[in-house]
């Protein structure tokens, strides 16, 4: 990648100093700490352009303290490829620099030689700034919204600031992602509050739980036709053992939550636990799903009955705010409410229905509820966590999401208040062959979901979007999810999150103003 851009720069009449050298013990040259960031940005010039190169998946704080007092141009950069999720890492930078009111400008490209790269490229190295088409957007207030709607939204915000909800979080910052991170006095005023737990008491909790029990809710599992792909290397291979604890971990947050009250929780995943037990992918799928293992309390009563307990994946706070108020709002709906998160990983152009549109590649790293996939349970997978980032093993919970048409969003953090992006979307089937080109092009592990967002091309989507991730939730039939896309927005907008609607004018109202070339089946 760095030998592309370089060709490319050149090309352009540019010289590229690197701000760090190569280390040949550590064999990279990647800033892989916040106190190596620290020290690079220090005996970097304040004043000059740089770009923030994104090959691979990053941790924002290693060089967010340098962003955040750097004056000249900043660039966020990523080759567009599937494989080492440097798409994601510049979405979650861009994000973070977003909330920490860094100005910065951001580019894509597959190998930097095509012309909408270059041309803006040659607009920030002349300008300092590039400006990306957001025609796709409109505001809220945009929008003609029933007065039905309209009351149904200020009476579901008004009930729920009224009840107030617990969130309960395993520890914060997962992965460098401080765009994840809601500061309390914005969660507060949604009559959201923090319970701030801590993984060692998810782990102490899970040496309270019995064999038997884990036994049992394995034993759902399988019954419900779930398949695990074990092996007998524990060191390589899901193992049944690994399973058994990923089960444990489960019963073991439920009946935290139970305990603390809370409404939803997220556990941090890739930090921490994953040191001293089996991956959390098993627990965090399940929770998502109305439909899991039963557990019960010392007295024998089943928690959180026939009911979904919403996690968010990775502690991504911002996903949690949306996954609890998606879910309770889907229930008064009378629609399905398992939601999820995913990473916006990549895409590519397929034809579809005699057309060719942009398939996205939303893959979420482990974990997703089993009602979105083709066959429920029986479409669901557990393959074992890449031993690069678990040595402990465990599963994840796979299966490819079904066909259907979904809301798409995004809670983000700007100019020091909460705001949101969403939209209506369909998740389409692609071959099987197609499918499993997909999965090998990023990780084949994980969930996948094919979805295709009308009305926003590839490059309005990775200007705009301020997050790495994605909430999805399903909605029925096309009319349905666009009903439901304006409620759930009504209901933000109630509550104080500023919304905006990207890509749908033409499904919210027919009188939006869209141009003739921004329409589409929607």
């Amino acid at each position: 990648m760095e030998r592309q851009l370089e060709l490319t720069l050149a090309d352009l009449g540019y010289r590229v100093e690197r701000g760090h050298p190569y280390d040949p013990v550590k064999q990279h040259g990647f800033i892989d700490s916040q106190k190596m960031g620290i020290g690079v940005f220090k005996n970097l010039d304040t004043n000059l352009p740089i770009i923030v190169a994104e090959s691979v998946w990053q941790y924002t704080h290693h060089v967010l303290p340098g962003l955040m007092t750097h004056q000249g141009p900043i660039l966020t950069l990523a080759n567009w490829e599937g494989m080492s999720s440097g798409l994601v890492g510049m979405l979650n930078l861009n994000g973070s620099l977003t909330k920490a009111e860094v100005n910065y400008s951001t580019l894509w490209s597959k190998d930097f030689q095509d012309g909408f790269f270059r041309e803006k490229l040659a607009e920030w190295l002349t300008t300092g700034t590039i400006q990306h088409d957001d025609s796709h957007v409109f505001s809220y207030g945009s929008a003609t919204i029933s007065p039905d709607i309209k009351k149904l939204a200020e009476g579901f915000a008004s009930e729920f600031l009224k009840d107030k909800a617990i969130m309960g979080v395993f520890d914060e910052g997962c992965m460098g992602m401080f765009n994840a991170i809601v500061p309390d006095r914005l969660l507060n005023k949604l009559g959201i509050f923090k319970e701030r737990l801590s993984q060692s008491a998810l782990y102490a909790e899970m040496l309270n739980v019995t064999q038997s029990e884990a036994d049992q809710a394995l034993d759902w599992l399988l019954e419900n036709g779930m398949k695990f792909n074990w092996g007998n290397n524990p060191e390589l291979e899901l193992t049944k053992e690994q399973t058994l604890e990923q089960c444990k971990m489960y019963i073991a947050a439920v009946r935290i939550a139970d305990r603390f009250g809370c409404d939803t929780i997220g556990i941090q995943y890739q930090q921490g636990l994953k040191d001293l037990v089996a991956a959390s992918d098993l627990a965090e799928g399940l929770l998502n799903n109305a439909e899991r293992p039963p557990v019960f309390d010392s007295s024998g009563k089943e928690l959180f009955a026939g009911k979904i307990l919403p996690h968010f994946n990775e502690v991504d706070e911002c996903a949690g705010i949306d996954a609890l108020l998606t879910t309770k709002l889907w229930d008064k709906l009378g629609l399905p409410s398992e939601t999820t998160l995913h990473d916006i990983r990549w895409g590519e152009e397929y034809l579809i229905n005699g057309k060719m549109e942009f398939v996205w590649v939303f893959l979420i790293s482990g974990a997703a509820p089993p009602a979105h996939f083709i066959g429920g349970f029986s479409g669901a997978s557990s393959e074992r966590q890449p031993p690069m980032y678990f040595k402990k093993g465990g599963g994840s919970l796979k299966g490819i999401s079904r066909p259907g048409h979904i809301v798409w969003s995004r809670i983000y953090i700007e100019n020091d208040s909460l705001k949101c992006d969403l939209g209506v979307g369909e998740v389409v089937s692609l071959p099987e062959e197609e499918t499993q080109r997909r999965w090998g092009q990023t990780t084949p592990e994980w969930p996948i979901m094919h979805a295709v967002l009308p009305g926003i091309s590839k490059n309005q989507m990775m200007g705009r979007h301020k997050a790495n991730h994605i909430q999805v939730v399903y909605a029925g039939t096309k009319q349905s999810a666009i009903e439901a896309a304006k409620a759930k927005a009504a209901v933000f907008d109630s509550l104080g999150i500023k919304t905006f609607f990207c890509g749908c004018q033409v499904a919210i109202d027919a009188n939006f103003g869209a141009k003739p070339e921004q329409t589409s089946d929607y």
